[in-house]
């Protein structure tokens, strides 16, 4: 798939990784029969995988019950800059989109390796401890990440 605005495509995969890192809310798309559902979440990515928390019930547990793809995008340092003339605005941003297929955590270590990894990209390294039942009645969403690409707008 070629980009639009070539001059804009992020081509450096360190740069493309330092935007994830960066991210502080990604929005995963899914979609049910031909309905699509959008929302905005905390994640963490770990190799060439996303991860999130979740309830184990729920609109977006019923969807990828169904249809495990999806899509996700994540901006980082966007501003609106003003023109002088409407159409002279614009945007200033680095974002990136990635496609990939969800997958349920259920092992019990493995769960609280990715809160752990939560925890540290939002409150910083910790010696974290979770209640056992608190663990259980959470869903860990893994995204395996099939592509990603980046974006990014520098006006002057």
């Amino acid at each position: 798939m070629t980009m639009n605005r070539a001059e804009k495509e992020i081509s450096n995969p360190e740069e493309i990784q330092d935007i994830m890192r960066q991210a502080q809310i990604c929005r995963i798309a899914m979609a049910q029969g031909s309905m699509p559902y959008l929302i905005p979440l905390n994640f963490v990515v770990e190799g060439d995988c996303l991860y999130f928390h979740s309830a184990t019930k729920g609109k977006k547990i019923e969807i990828l019950n169904e249809n495990n793809n999806v899509c996700f995008e994540m901006e980082i340092n966007a501003q609106i800059i003003a023109g002088e003339t409407p159409c002279a605005w614009g945007m200033k941003y680095a974002s990136v989109i990635g496609c990939g297929r969800a997958f349920f955590v259920n092992d019990q270590a493995e769960k609280i390796k990715a809160l752990n990894l939560l925890m540290e990209k939002y409150a910083g390294r910790g010696n974290y401890t979770y209640p056992e039942n608190i663990v259980q009645k959470t869903m860990i969403v893994g995204v395996k990440i099939d592509k990603l690409t980046g974006k990014k707008s520098q006006l002057p």
